[in-house]
């Protein structure tokens, strides 16, 4: 899987334990770097007349966004031409926070390295006031194994779900950084070994544990929700009771993983039902085709990402009819989708807002499902 957070280096600074010395810069050299910044504008691409009419037709408690938002191969569907992805990583975020249909992203380059107070204050300031943020918390704290460059597991990690690291280093700087643009929290539990899935209680305890130590969210970000996925079926089938306890004490809910390691939407509804009335965060992260390992060929399938190359009308609409159901009731909903998902997850995601919204109207929102 690619390390987002080598596609963002002018954030590296902020790391830096001293300010570097400055050297005076030459009138024509301020000239070209002027010229060259002003080059990499990112421009968007202007809604037409049915996606503003899309637009209108959503409730403004849902929010529908991609996984990040570098990918030069969204030319003419976002961008308003050929843009590097360095550019997109600096400037891409202010047009994508102006597209009508694009209210959300999740961050998760957090989940590499952990972004700092600063640098979430970036992107919040590069965003309008109804934007909200998907964060994933670290794998420092939320994997279990500390992994090796191509993602095998090379030894225990002792900070799994350490709760002084997660609020440190996730919790604090997200809620000073995004303050009211936080939209959720999300603690992505990486597939669990073997001896971990056989000591599932314990498990469920360290979780709790590190649930209870988070800060309150809700006087600083009134949307903010922590929510918590996972990639072993074992926490919503074996223990699904147990899981949803912890989630229900915490105040957290269950995060929709939409990924082939996990069963299909269908089997994961009593999770939601278990935890109802409350807000739905999903993540649609990999079309089922490519199976649980399939990350990689996906990427090499569907790269620039600007064509669906596998729709999947079956999944989309059954997540369309969780999501009528759940704003339909007055929560609030957070979707974002992969460019893995389809193929591109702008093309995915202008279909999936119009099956919501041929739902709302008609729809006598029960719930989920």
């Amino acid at each position: 899987m690619t390390n987002q957070n080598a596609l963002f280096p002018e954030f590296e600074d902020d790391q830096t334990a001293s300010e570097p010395i400055r050297v005076p810069t030459p009138p024509a050299a301020a000239k070209r770097a002027k010229a060259a910044k002003a080059a990499e504008t990112v421009g968007l691409v202007p809604p037409d007349d049915a996606t503003l009419a899309l637009s209108e037709a959503l409730p403004r408690r849902l929010r529908l966004g991609t996984s990040s938002w570098t990918y030069p191969g969204w030319a003419g569907l976002v961008w308003d031409g050929d843009h590097a992805q360095t550019a997109l990583s600096r400037h891409g975020l202010a047009a994508y926070g102006r597209h009508p249909l694009l209210r959300t992203v999740s961050l998760d380059r957090n989940f590499y390295r952990a972004l700092t107070a600063a640098q979430y204050a970036r992107y919040a300031g590069q965003v309008p006031d109804g934007f909200r943020f998907v964060v994933k918390a670290p794998s420092l704290v939320t994997d279990a194994l500390v992994r090796a460059e191509d993602g095998r597991g090379m030894q225990a990690n002792p900070a799994f779900l350490d709760p002084e690291l997660a609020v440190q280093e996730f919790a604090l700087p997200a809620l000073e950084g995004l303050g009211a643009k936080i939209g959720a929290l999300v603690f992505q539990l990486s597939p669990l070994p073997p001896v971990l899935l056989g000591r599932m209680p314990e498990v469920l305890a360290r979780l709790a544990r590190m649930l209870a130590a988070l800060p309150a969210l809700k006087s600083v970000a009134s949307d903010a929700v922590v929510a918590v996925e996972v990639r072993d079926p074992a926490f919503v089938t074996i223990h699904a009771a147990g899981f949803a306890a912890v989630l229900r004490e915490a105040g957290a809910t269950y995060c929709l993983g939409l990924h082939p390691k996990l069963p299909p939407i269908a089997e994961q509804l009593p999770m939601l039902r278990a935890l109802w009335p409350g807000p739905l965060v999903c993540r649609w992260n990999l079309n089922r085709i490519h199976g649980p390992y399939g990350y990689e060929e996906a990427e090499k399938r569907y790269e620039p990402f600007g064509q669906v190359l596998d729709p999947d009308p079956e999944t989309r609409a059954a997540l369309a009819r969780v999501v009528a159901g759940t704003v339909g009731r007055g929560q609030n909903a957070f979707v974002t989708i992969s460019n893995h998902a389809e193929g591109s997850a702008p093309l995915t995601l202008r279909a999936f807002a119009q099956d919501v919204a041929d739902l709302l109207d008609p729809y006598e929102a029960a719930g989920p499902g």
